[in-house]
């Protein structure tokens, strides 16, 4: 009888139901609600016999099962994964619902199908969030285990002259810095634990088309994780207009963090990523989402390190600046196989070509650098001049800089070699802007301007002297450093050749006069024209050392020849003279200067040699 009673309710309840429901979708809704205050009202109960072997019956029946399963772990306030049975069971869950909505899909012509399938795409959402959670904890508490000096193992600290990387611990809790030899390590930055759980999940979402969500989850919780790392490194995350608004002294110490940070990032913290990331989303089918969160991860770190490098090239092109330039580039080109070897994939790509760009963009910068140190060749200007012919400033500026320059010969000739091949493409008639012709070039400017500059000396032996002066400095800085092997020995011999030209011009000019009047030529020679010559000599070498004691010669070496042969070429003509018979007794008495005299006179001549200079280096 209560039977029959109960069976008569039920058969009132899906009455009001159909007669409610304005179709068959909210006639369902409304013996939901019924089940929701009596359990007599349940869903397999209230169906119509003829309706419970439908297909949308079928699935009704399967959603409310997996609702029942996974209903009880969406609202629990404690984390799913601190019990490997409740994980287990709430995976279960989530394949099941998972394939229910696979299998159901393609009919979802019928409208009973139709309509479970948008109840299992609400219950597919509310677990993908409660997923989402899991995860992110699961992230963080794997974090913070192995939180304490990156993964146990490394710390990082920009001021160590090893590189950055300092191995932590022994058995008395001691650190120990160990010098770096090489980039290969790899930092476990979560528990193996941790990576299982966390790939169980991935496949999940991806399964559920959930990639891009968890690749979000993923690379929001290590993005954390980079920029931390290198802030430890001191890697600061400037702006544009920060970088331009700094003190080139802050900006040196800035760029030589940056070149460690950029090293130890590309080289150990992208390849701990992408192992870590490749762990997670291990498997064919979770190869596109690793490969977005890998990006996602080291996007945010890798503009920062690029945008840093292009900033500081925008900066004044002043010569001085060559070298910081050279160590951001050569750093950054050196690291172009780790881009691409990291950000091979499709979504990486960006990064790889950002990248080469602005390595290109720093190769510029060099070129334009070049460029401004022709600019302040021919911008020094020509009336200064230096005391006593000796080298000129601008002469040991540009030397000392052109080889400090070429201790990065092979840089340099990478950068105007790509320079070159840019030309040839754009117009193949375009000259090569190579290293030889822009070097040939700047001696020609700093040749020309020292020319202009020796016409401020009036006297044509101290023009030709400042002239030989520079020109023998040149020659010997082009030949003691890689210059030489650039501008090649044919133009050493030309540059020399003119060297010896300017000598024997400051000889014509200055001391031909003198040494003339002691050459004793063939015919009748006689007491007074020997003395005749002897006080014309004393004339002229009276002037010349009156004139002469603060003018300068580079060259040691063709100073002390001078000497030498001007002590000679007099101690001949005076053992000549004395030695004439009708000089009578007491010879001695016509001659002014012995020959010591006209040595210690002679070593009084010309000022200390500048053989220094200011020499131009990176600092």
């Amino acid at each position: 009888m209560a039977q029959n009673g109960e069976e008569k309710l039920l058969a009132m309840a899906r009455h009001i139901a159909k007669t409610l429901g304005h179709n068959e979708a909210t006639a369902d809704d409304i013996l939901q609600i019924f089940s929701t205050f009596d359990g007599r009202f349940s869903r397999d109960k209230m169906a119509d016999e003829s309706d419970r072997d439908t297909p949308g019956a079928q699935f009704d029946l399967t959603l409310t099962s997996l609702h029942r399963q996974l209903a009880q772990y969406l609202t629990v306030d404690h984390p799913i994964w601190t019990d490997p049975a409740d994980s287990a069971s709430f995976l279960d869950g989530v394949d099941e619902l998972t394939a229910a909505i696979r299998y159901w899909t393609p009919m979802a012509t019928d409208k009973g199908i139709r309509a479970c399938l948008a109840r299992a795409d609400e219950l597919m959402q509310q677990t993908m969030l409660r997923v989402v959670e899991e995860f992110r904890a699961l992230m963080e508490r794997g974090g913070e285990a192995l939180d304490s000096g990156l993964a146990g193992n490394y710390a990082f600290d920009s001021d160590e002259d090893d590189g950055g990387v300092r191995d932590i611990g022994d058995d008395n809790g001691i650190s120990i810095a160990h010098p770096v030899t090489s980039y290969d390590i790899i930092i476990d930055a979560l528990p193996s634990g941790t990576i299982n759980d966390l790939h169980e999940i991935a496949k999940r979402m991806v399964a559920a088309s959930y990639g891009k969500e968890c690749s979000h989850v993923y690379s929001n919780c290590r993005r954390d994780f980079l920029e931390e790392s290198l802030s430890r490194l001191g890697l600061q995350k400037l702006s544009s207009e920060e970088i331009q608004g700094m003190s080139w002294s802050d900006l040196d110490e800035e760029i030589d963090r940056w070149v460690k940070g950029a090293n130890l990032t590309l080289r150990v913290l992208f390849p701990s990523e992408r192992r870590l990331c490749d762990r997670v989303f291990a498997g064919a089918q979770l190869a596109s989402a690793a490969d977005l969160a890998f990006m996602e991860v080291c996007r945010g770190v890798t503009i920062q390190i690029l945008n840093f490098a292009d900033a500081v090239g925008i900066r004044s092109r002043t010569p001085e600046r060559l070298f910081k330039m050279l160590d951001l580039f050569e750093t950054l080109r050196d690291l172009i196989p780790e881009f691409e070897e990291q950000f091979a994939d499709q979504y990486s790509s960006s990064l790889r070509n950002e990248a080469v760009i602005v390595v290109k963009q720093l190769g510029e910068v060099i070129r334009g650098i070049f460029m401004e140190l022709e600019n302040l060749i021919r911008r020094d200007p020509a009336k200064t001049a230096v005391p006593g012919g000796g080298v000129h400033p601008i002469t040991r500026y540009v030397m000392n800089y052109l080889r400090a320059a070429f201790r990065s010969r092979d840089t340099l000739e990478q950068v105007f070699e790509e320079s070159a091949v840019e030309h040839r493409k754009s117009d193949e008639r375009a000259l090569p802007a190579s290293l030889v012709v822009q070097i040939d070039w700047i001696m020609e400017l700093l040749e020309s301007n020292l020319e202009a500059k020796s016409k401020v000396y009036r006297v044509p032996a101290l023009c030709s002297l400042f002239m030989m002066n520079n020109g023998r400095y040149i020659v010997q800085k082009v030949k003691d450093s890689e210059l030489g092997v650039i501008l090649g020995e044919e133009w050493i011999r030309k540059q020399t050749a003119k060297v010896r030209q300017y000598l024997v011009n400051y000889h014509r000019s200055s001391w031909n006069k003198a040494l003339g009047a002691l050459k004793l030529e063939g015919g009748m020679i006689t007491a007074a024209f020997m003395k005749e010559k002897l006080n014309l000599f004393n004339m002229h070498f009276e002037e010349i050392h009156k004139v002469q004691s603060s003018w300068i010669f580079f060259d040691e070496q063709v100073r002390e020849d001078l000497k030498a042969s001007v002590v000679e070429t007099y101690r001949n003509f005076i053992g000549r003279f004395l030695s004439l018979p009708e000089l009578g007794r007491q010879p001695n008495k016509l001659v002014r200067y012995n020959v010591e005299d006209v040595e210690a006179m002679m070593n009084q001549l010309f000022s200390d040699s500048q053989n220094g200079g200011s020499g131009v280096g990176r600092k």
